[in-house]
């Protein structure tokens, strides 16, 4: 789904006229922020959640008995914040997003242990990319598909980049979520384009790794990344199919060179989600008109 008209959005922003426009960026961008912390848990527990899930399906079709005590309850919820590696819970004023990580100098404050960068980006990258969805779309309730399809991008992007996994708790709710939007958003695409753009986005990616099979014997990408850009297709329309792809594959290319300059091992494989996830809000947020940068 295309970006609205600049024209549209200061339209939009009307009834917020009486609001100096500093607030209302900085109050997106604060609210970002928060976001951005609840996504680095989600981003920590939701593979750890799928692995047990796995675990226990696995032991089901084996018949594997359980041994010892129940494992503790674990989900996005519980446990309560803490320390991974001294298991401390952290008090509130170290889940302040980026000051908390600034004033401990990006260590615990109870065993010293190193904090990975991942945290501080997520929450500065989740603020900037809402302020940017807010200015694109206005103020109004059609911004929050938007705003919670870049959410959803942010946390599969990270998650693809550090397990080479993107769930299907992340990209088919984004699925879905784009098909209904086009019904509810009178702009582009329509619902007829949603549907065509995400089963042909599927299919596009389905054919690429069939093809780079047949020609390598090697799998170039999984089946996350065909639900991702099925999902993508539905907000941005078959239209946008071409110009996606192809943004997608230069900015992965552009990515192995750089990781290859820096002494990367040939053939490790590079996950495709961020790539993807980069061209499709790029295309959502920064198209001029209403469908998203069309090459057909």
């Amino acid at each position: 789904m295309g970006a609205h008209h600049p024209a549209q959005a200061r339209r939009t922003m009307e009834t917020w006229n009486h609001v100096p426009e500093w607030i209302i960026w900085s109050g997106a961008g604060l609210f970002g922020l928060l976001v951005g912390s609840f996504l680095n848990v989600v981003v920590h527990r939701l593979p750890a959640m799928l692995e047990r899930r796995w675990s226990h399906e696995a032991r089901d079709i084996l018949g594997t008995p359980k041994r010892g005590t129940p494992e503790p309850a674990y989900h996005l919820g519980w446990p309560p914040s803490h320390c991974p590696q001294c298991h401390r819970q952290l008090r509130p004023r170290e889940n302040i997003p980026l000051l908390s990580y600034l004033l401990q100098r990006g260590r615990c404050s109870g065993c010293a242990a190193r904090i990975p960068a991942r945290y501080p980006i997520i929450e500065a990258l989740t603020g900037i990319a809402t302020v940017a969805v807010v200015a694109s779309h206005g103020l109004s309730p059609l911004m929050l598909g938007p705003l919670l399809l870049t959410w959803a991008l942010i946390a599969a992007a990270a998650i693809d980049y550090e397990h080479y996994l993107l769930p299907d708790a992340l990209t088919l709710p984004a699925l879905w979520l784009g098909l209904i939007w086009s019904v509810v958003d009178p702009g582009p695409p329509t619902p007829t384009d949603a549907i065509i753009g995400a089963v042909a986005g599927y299919l596009a990616l389905w054919a690429i790794f069939h093809g780079h099979r047949l020609v390598t014997g090697r799998e170039g990408m999984g089946y996350g990344d065909f639900k991702l850009t099925a999902a993508l297709g539905a907000w941005l329309g078959w239209q946008a199919l071409p110009a996606l792809v192809l943004f997608a594959a230069l900015t992965g290319l552009l990515v192995a060179i750089v990781l290859a300059v820096r002494s990367r091992p040939l053939g490790q494989p590079l996950p495709f989600g961020p790539a993807l996830a980069l061209a499709g809000w790029v295309l959502l947020v920064l198209s001029p008109s209403g469908v998203a940068w069309q090459l057909v």
